[in-house]
């Protein structure tokens, strides 16, 4: 008899206890793509806003990140679900808007991981034409991408956190080379300026903060990886503070030495002439060509380790939600050798290949890249990577304020002999600094896009989140009604799958 590809979605299980507290922190760290933050995020934010103190507004954030995670982590102990804020949201407020919450998940992921492809293939395409002459569309390297990307994610997730934490190493060599090289240069001298508080709180801070939290998209992930956690009560909490401390500082240190090796009183004018180029034209100057051509080819590989990552992401939260009856059950299938999430996995690589299309037609074919970048080539960045990445953010950051007001309604009743800090003090702090980064992303879309005003993209990006957050919980309702049985179950799937667990497992022994 042969094995079965799949096991029964109500049955159905990820691969159990691989994962310890470096992998998963690792598997963090790679969807916020430190080298792609530092060479593209912070220059960006330099040119947009011309606002200095950039340095500084890492740190705030990483501060209002870590009060958050004092909440997430307390509640992760008591809820395994690979959908996460699915689950977090459905037991801590309802299911209902849980289900409706998991739907505005799959839009911001999707969005963050396919918007990063349009990146990917632009700047692969021209490295090569730059480097060996080989001129290649762009959507060619994200359609190859998406078959790597796809091969690794039905594969053991060890296997994809092992290619990551490689990459991510790499990333972080190549940026600690880059601070060394300019804290050497250092043209105006160690200037303090970029860490100055008085540079940061100026006008512009908002759209400081608003690119700045995009940087550590990726941070609340820890807990689609519990159930393949080895100790998930305690993985979970340590993976995320210790990925928000490495990144809040990380990023904090080399956006400050980027001020200090192009120098505070250049660094605005320089980033806003050369762009995400900017640090590999600096190392052109100050180091040998071949560093400043590993390190072009490290940016590459930095976007493929976030693409992976964000894949896995999607395709654990359509496991959930077909395991648990929200959506087709067949998306809670998984490979009976690797025990990884298949269906979810194809599916977001069918996903990522439909979007990847339509902006191809759309912009070869319809000719709206004439209409969408003042140069061609840019089409695919200012379009495809622009818009899905901004609003994949700005998804995110709505279900972090939404998830610091369930871990409130969780801890309501029961505060399980914790005290007030992790189940309401923390929670409602960083509930309502969250909601105001959300405003201020909201204000500020318009520059977030790099649109001068107003038009019908400012409204259609969010309306892509919020029409199916609403749809959802109007779905959760209708279940309840017509289905009160799968209705129970909803945000509760690991429950229900660890209990088949209990019951097969005397079989296999014998008993």
């Amino acid at each position: 008899m042969t094995s079965a590809p799949t096991t029964s979605p109500a049955t159905g299980e990820l691969s159990h206890r691989r994962l310890g507290v470096p992998s998963v922190t690792l598997m963090i760290i790679a969807a916020s793509a430190p080298l792609t933050v530092v060479a593209g995020g912070v220059t960006t934010t330099f040119a947009v806003t011309g606002v200095i103190g950039v340095p500084v507004g890492f740190i705030v954030l990483a501060a209002a990140l870590a009060v958050f995670a004092v909440g997430y982590a307390a509640m992760s102990r008591y809820v395994t679900n690979a959908g996460a804020f699915y689950a977090y949201i459905a037991q801590g407020i309802g299911r209902p808007f849980g289900v409706g919450a998991s739907l505005v998940a799959l839009v911001a992921y999707n969005a963050m991981q396919v918007g990063i492809y349009g990146l990917f293939g632009f700047q692969l395409s021209m490295f090569l034409e730059a480097k060996f002459g080989l001129v290649t569309p762009w959507w060619v390297w994200i359609l190859a991408c998406i078959a790597v990307v796809g091969i690794l994610g039905v594969n053991r997730v060890d296997l994809s956190a092992k290619v990551l934490g490689i990459l991510v190493a790499l990333e972080f060599l190549a940026v600690i080379v880059f601070d060394i090289v300019s804290f050497v240069a250092a043209p105006e001298g160690v200037s303090t300026a970029g860490v100055d508080p008085a540079n940061f709180f100026v006008p512009g801070i908002g759209a400081v903060l608003s690119f700045g939290i995009a940087a550590f998209m990726g941070f609340e992930s820890a807990a689609i990886y519990g159930e393949e956690s080895k100790d998930p009560k305690r993985t979970v909490a340590r993976a995320t503070y210790a990925a928000v401390a490495i990144i809040g500082v990380f990023y904090a240190f080399s956006a400050w030495a980027f001020t200090v090796g192009v120098g505070p009183s250049q660094i605005v004018e320089a980033s806003q002439t050369y762009g995400p180029d900017l640090m590999f034209v600096f190392m052109n100057e100050h180091a040998p060509v071949i560093i400043s051509d590993l390190m072009q080819v490290l940016f590459l590989t930095s976007l493929f380790a976030a693409l992976q990552s964000f894949h896995n992401a999607v395709a654990r939260y359509l496991f959930s939600l077909g395991r648990e009856g929200v959506l087709h059950r067949r998306l809670g299938s998984v490979r009976a050798v690797s025990r990884a999430p298949w269906a979810g996995s194809v599916t977001q690589s069918v996903i990522a290949v439909v979007v990847t299309i339509g902006f191809v037609i759309a912009g070869e074919v319809m000719g709206l890249k004439h209409d969408f970048a003042p140069v061609e080539f840019l089409y695919p960045v200012l379009t495809m990577f622009t818009w899905l990445t901004n609003t994949g953010a700005m998804g995110l950051v709505l279900l972090m304020c939404i998830i610091a007001i369930a871990v409130i309604g969780f801890f309501r009743r029961d505060r399980r002999g914790l005290s007030a800090w992790p189940t309401l003090i923390a929670p409602g702090i960083s509930a309502v600094v969250l909601f105001v980064v959300f405003v201020l992303i909201v204000l500020n879309f318009n520059v977030l896009l790099g649109q001068a005003e107003t038009t019908a993209v400012t409204f259609v990006l969010p309306a892509l989140l919020i029409v199916p957050g609403i749809l959802g919980v109007v779905w959760g309702f209708a279940i309840r009604r017509r289905n009160p049985e799968l209705y129970e179950r909803i945000g509760h799937g690991i429950e229900e799958a660890e209990a088949a667990v209990v019951e097969v497992e005397p079989q296999r022994r014998g008993i």
